[in-house]
């Protein structure tokens, strides 16, 4: 197999099993996962809200989960770890699910896009954007953004260090796509500069200059050159 189709392969396979981690740990508060190949297998590490119910009791959980994995998916010995999301208002994933819930609940979409990007704001983030598209209020489709701080939208740090996380509302009307990007607190943005204050005795000094200022020393050689003129005799002179 070329190495082109190898990335291929292993990016389809990584989204598919992404797209079943949130549907089957939608309690848990999922958070993403990473995928690493180690030379004993395959690292998988899942970051949800509640890691108690993705192990679930004695394990159950977690050990059916690496069945499907091996099983549907063809995985070589997937090895499961589970991580807590320190601050899920950081987590695009968790925030775009909590929104879509919202949603479904009855929630008008103007007032739960506003709130979610209240709360990512207000817990520090340099940026947060929400897209919400579908049905919202009639039989038309729309999108709205609400859009707060900055965001990079295109470019390696769109990719690096913007988070984004994706959910769907199921509506009478129809679904709801739903988008949240974030750029959390401490990121560092390639066009962040900071001013420093000067150092102490480091201001900008002046050339140091002989006494007199040049116009004097051209009035000095002028008057030379007059005076070795008036010295010369008349007959010279001529």
């Amino acid at each position: 197999m070329g190495i082109e189709k190898r990335f291929i392969e292993d990016g389809v396979r990584s989204a598919r099993v992404d797209k079943f981690l949130i549907k089957e740990l939608k309690r848990a508060g999922y958070g993403g996962m990473d995928i690493t190949r180690t030379p004993l297998g395959t690292q998988i590490t899942i970051f949800a809200e509640k890691p108690g119910i993705v192990i679930g009791k004695g394990g159950k959980v977690v050990r059916q989960i690496t069945a499907d994995l091996q099983t549907l998916f063809a995985i070589d010995s997937p090895q499961i770890e589970v991580q807590q999301v320190e601050n899920p208002s950081f987590n695009a994933q968790i925030m775009a699910e909590r929104l879509a819930s919202s949603l479904e609940r009855g929630w008008y979409f103007r007032k739960a896009g506003n709130s979610t990007l209240r709360r990512v704001m207000e817990s520090g983030a340099l940026g947060c954007e929400v897209v919400l598209s579908g049905k919202l209020t009639g039989a038309r489709s729309r999108v709205q953004k609400f859009t707060e701080g900055y965001i990079k939208h295109s470019g390696e740090p769109s990719d690096t260090i913007v988070e984004k996380g994706y959910a769907i509302a199921i509506k009478k009307l129809g679904t709801i796509g739903v988008q949240v990007k974030i750029i959390p607190a401490g990121a560092r943005l390639p066009d962040t500069f900071e001013v420093l204050d000067p150092l102490p005795g480091a201001g900008v000094q002046e050339p140091a200059y002989e006494e007199g200022t040049d116009e004097d020393l051209l009035g000095a050689e002028i008057d030379a050159e007059l005076s070795e003129v008036e010295d010369v005799p008349e007959e010279e002179a001529f």
